[in-house]
């Protein structure tokens, strides 16, 4: 069976990617000013950029950015979001294949996204040429917990059961390569927590904005919605649940 595109794996998901989606804590933006002296005139190339939900964090410090998607439906989603930003530009491109002129960006950010480069050489390469002496590349997910409470822990059993490829995509796949990815170049890590909260609907949503989560029409999708429901009513408090997350940042220069 031919692979899917990753870059596709999200173009039915868009509606609840943009309303369910975890943003970033602002701790981020705090650390590349004291640590890789960002501005509000750096120049940022958001690869793989989405909804805009990283993006949105430099706009709001002032910075250019360029949002680079190579997902049409999730590019729109951005370019909507964002178009309040005059600094915003979105571009249709890849990882590997950004458009940029050479030494022409000060920051390459990549938020829940580089587990998705196809081939990290040719995207190291591609960083390489576009970033200007000195310039910084930041990888940034967000990690759901999985077994620091008793909902988490039901939660991460819902996606083991039913999720399409959940195994092969889970969190801990997302930067088992990250010092391939950084070569010889060294880079370091921060981490942050966080957190959402959920009614029922919202937890609905979050799953199904997930690339493993089966879709409607699936024979597992109305069977995990159900166990959905079942952990939502055993552990919710006010009729809520609580997802905790650490946002894992790793930061270095590519020369």
């Amino acid at each position: 069976m031919q692979a899917v595109d990753p870059t596709q794996r999200f173009s039915s998901r868009v509606d609840n990617y943009v309303r369910y989606r975890p943003g970033y804590p602002a701790d981020v933006l705090l650390l590349l000013k004291a640590e890789c002296g960002l501005t509000a005139e750096s120049t940022i190339a958001d690869i793989g950029s989405g909804t805009g939900i990283l993006t949105r964090i430099f706009l709001e410090n002032g910075n250019p950015v360029f949002g680079v998607e190579p997902n049409a439906a999730m590019r729109q989603a951005g370019e909507q979001l964002l178009m309040e930003f005059p600094r915003f530009t979105s571009v249709d491109g890849r990882a590997e294949a950004t458009t940029f002129p050479d030494h022409s960006v000060d920051f390459v950010t990549a938020a829940q996204a580089a587990h998705w480069f196809d081939d990290q050489q040719p995207t190291r390469h591609e960083f390489q040429r576009i970033l200007k002496p000195g310039g910084w590349t930041v990888l940034v997910w967000n990690e759901r917990s999985v077994d620091t409470t008793p909902f988490l822990r039901a939660y991460e059993q819902v996606l083991i059961s039913y999720g399409t490829d959940y195994q092969d995509v889970r969190h801990e796949r997302t930067t088992e390569n990250l010092g391939t990815f950084f070569a010889s170049y060294p880079f370091q890590e921060r981490v942050f927590e966080m957190r959402q909260e959920f009614d029922y609907p919202a937890l609905e949503g979050r799953v199904l904005s997930s690339s493993y989560a089966p879709a409607a029409g699936h024979p597992k999708h109305l069977p995990m919605l159900a166990e959905l429901r079942r952990i939502f009513d055993e552990n919710q408090v006010g009729g809520r649940v609580s997802m905790e997350y650490k946002t894992r940042v790793y930061y270095g220069r590519l020369e």
